[in-house]
């Protein structure tokens, strides 16, 4: 497929609603194909439009289900939608345990609706650029509203948040870190703040515990996240939820704030974007990364300066007489 043709036509089919198509896409930005460049340039002229919606939490805070319900009402509004559900791998047999598509298999049969589960491979190391690049393919299909729902755990976590225009943080009494789940960064993040499970014992607790640090803190936008209680397994507290997101949208839209956002999206993207290639050609350019360990124990000895190392290799991989 790396004749120009071949993309533009399977982009054109994805266009069209071609599910295979849009599946076929996926997999070679997915796993980085060599194709992989060519099919994100062709979709780029396509996206803009939609809507990305940010679902992040603990495991086991109810975030597959309130997609579930979310990806019902946007439907009902008649929304076509996305989703991109990232999922543990097995630690026992390597493979992705991907139950967001059993979850989700009641919109099988819509085609306004298409679900797309990404294991984690046993890291998160640069799952945030391919949840980006799954997303946009997404996006250049047609899709209205994207639903981005992430693992749930640390740093990374966060990074594939703020791919989205609004990032819901799902919390749930009784877990014992609420806390320190907010402490860790995730208020810098929320647009929304959503206690799901909300008829469990301690759920008044957990909204003082935000409203506190809401006074406390300076948020990122001229605007406090509001907080809403859902029940997901009932669809309590769905319709409060879908107002809340309409009217962040409302906010993102009216101002700045949305084109502002985009902007620091793609700054991010553009980095990590640089370093991939850099890496990238550094290798083409005989660079080994298994001598970093090498480098690693001398410097750790000691025995090297890193400083002096880093220039002396950059120097080396790309130099006008060693590029390719």
């Amino acid at each position: 497929m790396n004749e120009p043709g071949a993309i533009t036509d399977l982009v054109t089919r994805l266009r069209q609603g071609d599910t295979r198509a849009l599946a076929r896409a996926i997999s070679l930005v997915e796993n980085d194909a060599p194709e992989s460049p060519a099919v994100l340039s062709a979709c780029f002229p396509h996206i803009g439009r939609a809507l990305r919606i940010g679902i992040t939490g603990a495991p086991g805070a109810g975030k597959s289900t309130l997609v579930d319900r979310l990806a019902q009402q946007f439907r009902h509004a008649d929304r076509t939608v996305g989703v991109v559900a990232v999922d543990p791998t097995s630690p026992f047999t390597g493979g992705a345990l991907l139950g967001d598509r059993i979850r989700l298999r009641e919109h099988a049969s819509d085609p306004g609706f298409y679900a797309r589960s990404m294991a984690t491979r046993g890291s998160l190391g640069g799952l945030a650029l391919a949840t980006a690049d799954v997303a946009l393919v997404l996006e250049a299909s047609g899709k209205d509203v994207l639903l981005i729902e992430t693992v749930g755990v640390g740093q990374d976590e966060i990074e594939i948040a703020r791919l989205a225009d609004i990032t819901l943080v799902i919390l749930v009494p009784g877990m014992g870190d609420d806390v320190q789940s907010l402490k860790a960064g995730v208020m810098e993040i929320a647009d929304i703040f959503v206690i799901n499970k909300a008829d469990r014992e301690g759920a008044d607790r957990v909204e003082q515990e935000i409203r506190g640090l809401q006074s406390l803190a300076q948020t990122h936008e001229p605007r406090t996240p509001p907080v809403v209680r859902t029940i997901a397994t009932t669809g309590d507290g769905i319709l409060a939820l879908m107002q809340s997101i309409g009217e962040t949208e409302q906010w993102l839209r009216s101002g700045n704030h949305l084109a502002a956002r985009r902007t620091q999206h793609w700054q991010r993207r553009l980095d990590a974007m640089l370093r991939t290639e850099l890496m990238r050609r550094a290798r083409q350019n005989g660079f080994d990364t298994k001598l970093l360990k090498f480098h690693a124990t001398r410097i750790a000895s000691g025995q090297q300066d890193p400083w002096h190392l880093v220039a002396e290799l950059t120097e080396k991989v790309f130099s006008p007489d060693n590029s390719s």
